[in-house]
């Protein structure tokens, strides 16, 4: 089958196509045929090396995946011929950037029945991290009040849907060229980061949801007994401790493989309540150049790599 993988830590021009040999399943997993790989900021962290999650290379990055089960082993959830999506392994090695992938089977769900593979492909890491972080860490609920940074990317763009379909009242930190897309969206108040310090314009908020390293200013925003929820500096025990010395709490999320939470949010996309925005297509082999439009940091919701028809 056909891969990508690198030999050496470096920039985009590192990923190469590659024939290697096709997995075959264990007992509980299944064999997927690829259709669709999505590309998320951790994949191009991880081929530089500043992210060192799976050692020294070779390897191959990327965990989204969408596509068809090939082949079953024993006790597997799937049979062949079922589509499902997923984010199998994370953070150990997945190589999903390839024509096949085998997984446990309770790593993946069925795929939204709404969504092309395209579209699916797009969903797991970051729609998983954004619910991980609302739902399962936050608690969110009706009526409570929700500031989402970064609300355009691909991330960004799931944790706005997911809080409108909890009933939350949502503001998005976002740049002024993104704020019609975050309103369609669902945000009920959009602030341009760039123009107004969101820290004198929120206030009294229950939860902030912080993508981008900025949680030291959730104390300004955040009623008393409001909830961070931090996706870059969970590991940061100094500021969970001043958050939570506040009368704040502090919640630092790591995504992982999760069914259950897919076919919630699988559902929520049937249902027409959360949708993926796929920024651009591109075949396999640029994979090099989808890294480079991701790391651009310009991109609306997600790029998605098409491996096969």
């Amino acid at each position: 089958m056909r891969a990508v993988l690198q030999q050496s830590f470096g920039g985009p021009e590192v990923l190469r196509i590659t024939e290697t040999d096709r997995p075959a399943p264990l007992g509980g997993e299944v064999l997927v045929k690829v259709h669709a790989a999505g590309v998320n900021p951790v994949d191009l962290a991880v081929r530089a090396g500043a992210l060192p999650l799976l050692g020294e290379p070779p390897f191959g990055v990327g965990w989204d995946i969408s596509g068809v089960v090939e082949q079953a082993g024993p006790g597997a959830r799937f049979k062949p011929g079922d589509e499902v999506f997923g984010m199998p392994f994370f953070p150990r090695a997945a190589t999903a950037y390839a024509e096949y992938v085998a997984m446990p089977s309770r790593q993946v769900a069925r795929k939204p029945e709404s969504l092309t593979h395209t579209e699916a492909a797009a969903v797991p890491l970051a729609a998983l991290t954004a619910w991980h972080g609302l739902v399962d860490a936050a608690g969110i609920r009706a009526g409570q009040r929700v500031l989402i940074h970064r609300a355009a990317g691909g991330v960004g763009h799931f944790a706005v849907q997911i809080a409108k379909a909890r009933g939350a009242r949502v503001t998005a930190l976002t740049s002024a060229a993104n704020h019609d897309f975050v309103r369609e969206l669902g945000a009920d108040e959009v602030i341009d980061y760039r123009t107004t310090d969101y820290t004198e314009a929120a206030r009294d908020l229950d939860v902030v949801f912080d993508s981008s390293s900025e949680g030291e200013n959730a104390l300004k925003v955040l009623r008393p007994g409001g909830t961070l929820v931090s996706i870059m500096e969970h590991w940061n025990t100094e500021l969970a401790a001043r958050i939570e010395a506040a009368g704040r709490r502090f919640a630092g999320v790591s995504v992982e493989p999760d069914y259950a939470s897919l076919e919630a949010i699988a559902a929520l996309i049937d249902q027409g309540l959360v949708r993926p925005h796929v920024a651009q297509t591109l075949p396999l082999e640029e994979a090099p150049k989808a890294h480079e439009l991701v790391g651009s940091g310009r991109t609306r919701g997600k790029v998605v790599l098409e491996v096969s028809a």
